[in-house]
């Protein structure tokens, strides 16, 4: 497989004193895939990426990023990556514009190109109208974006982005992903961690990580397969009662609570819906809504989690 763009780690892990933060994890990213880091807090997934991008070393393990070794060759692999941190250090009292130059000069670039970089990050970003504009005071999604641009201005290879929507509003994550696919498109290799499981679904691959391990990986669609049996949406009139009367019935295997509905999965919703929907009308509980669903990555990744507890 051609390096430029390739991920590989191999028992890469991290410790922190008594605490063992990644263990021993094996990983592989082909050039120009989307793979999405997803789990709960603490599960390790800000510190894994630090170490691929090569601003952490490990405690053991080896990982290799475009062909470099990111403890041995950190200083020739800062050029093929641009990392986004959670917190991404911009200067509130620079504008958009001198934010992005402020990179480029610490990233070598000069020139004539210089000039046609920025403009086109910029473009890129949707920032044009914004670059002379203090960072400090610029929204949530703006800053992001412009996070992205000033990462972007050595043209790298591939890109590590640590939640890099946290906290931004649905329609500026929505921008943010449209970046995300155009350098896609353009072959950049993009690894990024997420809380949001409707942008875990839009990476090529996910990778579901607990307690330090990577414990399940694959595209969503097939991440979605794991879950055991079939799944029926219930909305009714008492969610607390049906959710216990719901776990008592025969051949339930799990449920889950969303919202103003339980998703009850059963070993077959054929059979089980009828005596389920019998069984809460029976009891007196209105229902409002009882139909076979789709399982979603959220679903999946409950699922998966709540089982790796359960050993």
């Amino acid at each position: 497989m051609e390096a430029t763009g390739h991920i590989q780690a191999e028992k890469l892990t991290k410790n922190f004193r008594k605490v063992q933060a990644v263990r021993g994890i094996d990983l592989e990213v082909a050039p120009g895939e989307i793979y999405g880091l997803i789990g709960p807090d603490g599960a390790g997934k800000t510190t894994t990426i630090r170490m691929l991008a090569g601003v952490m070393k490990p405690t053991a393990g080896i990982a290799r990023v475009s062909g470099f070794d990111t403890t041995r060759q950190a200083e020739k692999l800062r050029l093929q990556v641009g990392y986004m941190a959670q917190r991404f250090s911009l200067y509130g009292d620079l504008s958009v514009r001198e934010n992005i130059e402020f990179y480029a000069d610490i990233f070598g670039v000069r020139g004539p190109e210089r000039e046609e970089r920025i403009q086109r990050l910029l473009r890129f970003a949707r920032l044009e109208e914004f670059q002379g504009r203090d960072a400090g005071v610029l929204s949530g999604g703006m800053k992001k974006k412009l996070g992205l641009a000033c990462a972007l201005i050595h043209r790298p290879k591939i890109l590590f982005l640590d939640e890099p929507t946290n906290g931004v509003d649905p329609i500026s994550r929505r921008e943010f992903w449209d970046i995300l696919s155009d350098l896609h498109i353009d072959g950049v290799t993009i690894f990024i961690s997420t809380a949001y499981m409707d942008e875990a679904e839009r990476c090529s691959r996910v990778g579901l990580m607990y307690q330090g391990e990577i414990i399940r990986q694959g595209s969503p669609a097939e991440l979605r397969q794991l879950v055991r049996g079939d799944l029926i949406a219930i909305v009714t009139s008492d969610l607390t009662r049906t959710e216990l009367l719901v776990a008592k019935t025969e051949g339930v295997v799990e449920v889950q609570v969303y919202g103003d509905r339980l998703h009850v999965f059963v070993d077959d919703a054929t059979k089980r819906q009828a005596e389920i929907e019998n069984a809460l009308t029976a009891a007196g509980v209105g229902i409002k809504q009882i139909r076979r669903a789709a399982p979603h990555l959220q679903e999946a990744f409950i699922s998966l989690v709540t089982h790796q507890d359960k050993g």
